[in-house]
């Protein structure tokens, strides 16, 4: 296998992560967005939507998006689980790592590519309006999460899942976004700061 990679963008190091916690190590193949690598004839080849990560499997067959790919792994390598073992566990996993992701990680994310400067190539059209829009509900969405997590030490089923991935990938993605995390969010702030003392927060 062959993974497509971009070191500084967050979806492709929600795989490396989810790697890390595994203990897998897959080669790497680097593409540089800035230099817009992605919209290479070659790489579009590999994934059309121009986009990275991408799974290059030993068949020559190709996964893209994030959670495809992880689950994939997860189906290959079970444990430790990720993704929820029983039924509940299962929903419960998915429900909140589709809130990390489409309420937290996709509104940061908005905010900092209709904003940054250095994302106006990427971006076309970069609209300023919709960027700040995003930006005006993050810390909404950063006052639920820390009130979900009083009293947790993880963000569902009392152990380290899918979900608490993509939210840490997601906090951390405030710093490029220019947002921080408000002094008063404190239950926010002790989960994130565990979380990133994993050895895979570093993936």
């Amino acid at each position: 296998m062959k993974l497509y990679d971009t070191p500084v963008a967050p979806n492709p190091r929600r795989v490396r992560v989810f790697l890390a916690e595994k203990g897998i190590d897959i080669p790497k193949v680097t593409v540089d967005l800035g230099k817009l690598e992605q919209k290479s004839e070659t790489y579009a080849a590999i994934n059309p939507r121009q986009k990275t990560p991408a799974l290059e499997l030993d068949d020559g067959s190709i996964l893209c998006e994030s959670i495809a790919i992880c689950r994939y792994i997860e189906a290959l390598h079970p444990e430790p689980n990720l993704f929820g073992r029983t039924p509940k566990e299962i929903g419960e996993i998915e429900m909140w790592s589709r809130r990390m992701e489409l309420n937290l990680l996709a509104t940061i994310a908005a905010a900092f590519r209709h904003l940054h400067p250095a994302m106006a190539t990427m971006e076309v059209p970069q609209v300023r309006e919709w960027g700040e829009l995003n930006k005006s509900r993050i810390i909404g969405e950063l006052a639920f999460l820390d009130g979900h997590l009083k009293g947790r030490d993880y963000v569902c089923c009392d152990r380290f899942t899918n979900a608490d991935i993509t939210g840490m990938i997601g906090i951390d993605f405030l710093k490029p976004a220019k947002v921080a995390v408000p002094d008063e969010m404190v239950e926010l702030k002790r989960w994130h700061a565990a979380m990133a003392a994993r050895p895979s927060a570093k993936a």
